[in-house]
């Protein structure tokens, strides 16, 4: 018996193994969150499945998506990452990968952890949304406006509304697989 799926994860291979394991599953690890905020920022503009293609090349072009260090990038690091073909060589977003690693440290030292901050827009569990279709899900949403306006307050780039929900979809502070989707009361 086939298991029935969102339907943007199609069949690819990596594509359904990421729908099936990763997304919406929730994460309270700062590393991990970490990573997938650095994926998302690369994500901007893009689609999910061209940055998920690259993640092992970021993995290695980015010190395991190790934020501290991250944060101490120099020019010459940026040139480096720039020449690239790995990963996505987009100038702004790889300064803007570094300029985010020192805020979310700073938000580390204010908060005890970047999990502790985030998953408080959302009383640090899931909210558990009811999608039917594709179409009843949204793209952002009051909240993710509102997170979206914290994290640019205290420095973070490229974490517009619809980036920050997308954030909020991958690391679970949202439960968005249809309620067709065998994920869907997994993650209930």
């Amino acid at each position: 018996m086939t298991k029935t799926r969102c339907g943007w994860c199609g069949t690819d291979p990596l594509y359904v193994a990421y729908h099936d394991t990763e997304w919406g599953v929730p994460v309270k690890d700062d590393e991990l969150l970490f990573e997938f905020l650095m994926l998302e920022t690369f994500q901007a503009g893009l689609s999910w499945i061209t940055v998920l293609k690259k993640r092992e090349n970021f993995r290695k072009a980015f010190d395991n998506f190790d934020y501290k260090k991250i944060a101490k990038y120099s020019e010459e690091k940026q040139q480096e990452l720039l020449q690239d073909p790995g990963i996505i060589r987009n100038k702004l977003k790889v300064k803007a990968t570094i300029t985010n690693a020192q805020a979310y440290i700073k938000i580390q030292e204010e908060f005890g952890s970047f999990s502790k901050y985030i998953w408080g827009f959302v009383d640090q569990k899931p909210i558990q949304n009811h999608c039917k279709t594709s179409n009843d899900v949204p793209a952002n949403t009051a909240l993710s406006d509102t997170l979206s306006k914290d994290l640019k307050k205290r420095g973070f780039k490229f974490v517009g509304s619809t980036v920050v929900y997308a954030h909020m979809q991958a690391t679970g502070m949202v439960n968005d697989h249809l309620e067709s989707c065998f994920r869907y009361n997994e993650l209930k």
